[in-house]
Parts: structure tokens; C-alpha cells; sequence
């Protein structure tokens, strides 16, 4: 039980910590924001990225993996951080091609990057994964770990837990619903839709008709239907 609340943490943290990091990057670093507009990233609603939270719960047990067999110490981790780098970039692959086959959908796009993959992996971002695999290693993981331990053994704690993914629950399911009508459009259309795109065009939809904006619900439509504002992004898109 002790292991499965470590790992809820671990995934809850990693959730929201890369939730944070992606809205810092999108609004002082990414070429695809000129504007420089504050953008809740990803799939669900709310404060958190779960390709994180797999992310980090897969750093956390690669972690404790044995490597004192190689002799070199420098090469020890050097083995780790590349398992840690490849296994998150496998995660990101396999999220990609989930949401493009399974729902019609592209979460992100890295095809205008270098040696990149389907548009979905690419060497750039495989470079930053080693970087945070590095911190969390060095930094991160030694002074966490013992708190994560000590909490996980509290009855109190799971009920913050229970909290976090009660919400998590709702959001999903309300995301999924979303979600749905977007595949079926996407699907009699035969497109696939860029997910960052189509709020963009929402986004500037609100503005045209000088609605309230939505940094959380960001594909919550206050006149208009999500049909609407799904034909209004292929009509762009066609341009």
C-alpha cells in the first residue's frame, strides 16, 4: 500500500510540475507563442500534464536500479540518464500515436524540428528530458525521497491523495467528453486536429466576439457550439 501511495505522490507531483514548466516555456519560449499569451497546455482542463507524472514515476524507478556492475562511476550514470532520456521519449512517442490513431488528435507538433520522428518525437526535446532526468537525479530525487517515504506511511496523506485524483477523475471525464466530439468531427473530415491550433482559433474566436477567455476551460465555448468552432478551425485551416 506504502508503494502505491509513493507512486500516486510521485505521479501527482510530476503532473503538476511539468503543467508549470510547459506554461513557463509556452509563454517566454516558444516560437509557436509570438504573442507571448499565457496557454494551459495539454489535454485536460486543469493544472496538470499525466505525461509528466509517467514520466517522473519511470525516472523514479530507473533510479533504483543497480548499475554498480559497470566499474566507471561516470559511466554508471551515464547509462542510467540515457535509459531515463530513451524511456521518457518512448513514453512521449507512444502518447503521440495514441491521441493521432486512437482520437484524431496532434498534442503537439515537432516536425519543423530536426531528426525528429512523425512530428512527434524529436532529438531536441529527447536532450531536455536527460537534462530534467539529470536534476531530478542529482537535485530533486536524494532530498525528496525520505519526505515522500515518511508521508506515504501517514493515513492523512491519502486523503489529500484521494483529493488530488477525485479532481483528476472529474477533469478527465469531462476532457474525454470534449474530446469525443472533436474525434468524430475530426474523423468525418478525415483530419487531424492540432489540438494547440484549435484553441488558438477559439481563443481568437472569444476575442472577435469579445467574450470572457478561459485559461482553464480553454475549449469551453460561451455562444458558440464546439461544432461551430470546429468547422470555423477547418474553414482557417483550408485557407
Amino acid at each position: 500500500m506504502k508503494k502505491w501511495l509513493i507512486i500516486a505522490l510521485l505521479f501527482s507531483m510530476g503532473s503538476i510540475a511539468g503543467w508549470i514548466l510547459e506554461v513557463i516555456f509556452r509563454r517566454f519560449f516558444s516560437g509557436a507563442n509570438p504573442e507571448r499569451k499565457w496557454i494551459n497546455p495539454g489535454f485536460l482542463a486543469g493544472p496538470y500534464l499525466p505525461l509528466y507524472g509517467f514520466s517522473l514515476c519511470t525516472i523514479y524507478f530507473l533510479s533504483l536500479i543497480d548499475v554498480s556492475f559497470i566499474q566507471n562511476p561516470v559511466l554508471q550514470d551515464t547509462v542510467l540518464f540515457i535509459f531515463m532520456a530513451l524511456s521518457i521519449t518512448a513514453i512521449e512517442y507512444v502518447a503521440g500515436i495514441i491521441f493521432i490513431k486512437g482520437m484524431h488528435v496532434e498534442l503537439w507538433d515537432y516536425s519543423h524540428e530536426k531528426f525528429n520522428i512523425k512530428g512527434i518525437i524529436c532529438l531536441r526535446f529527447t536532450i531536455f528530458w536527460y537534462i530534467l532526468s539529470a536534476v531530478y537525479y542529482f537535485l530533486i530525487h536524494p532530498k525528496i525521497i525520505h519526505s515522500i517515504e515518511w508521508l506515504a506511511g501517514h493515513l492523512t496523506f491519502s486523503f489529500f491523495i484521494g483529493v488530488f485524483y477525485g479532481i483528476f477523475i472529474i477533469d478527465l471525464c469531462y476532457s474525454l467528453n470534449i474530446s469525443k466530439y472533436i474525434k468524430e468531427f475530426a474523423k468525418e473530415k478525415e483530419i487531424i486536429i492540432h489540438y494547440e491550433q484549435l484553441r488558438a482559433d477559439i481563443y481568437e474566436t472569444r476575442k472577435l466576439l469579445q467574450e470572457k477567455q478561459h485559461f482553464i476551460l480553454s475549449l469551453k465555448s460561451d455562444h458558440a457550439t464546439l461544432k461551430e468552432s470546429l468547422q470555423h478551425y477547418i474553414d482557417k485551416k483550408n485557407k
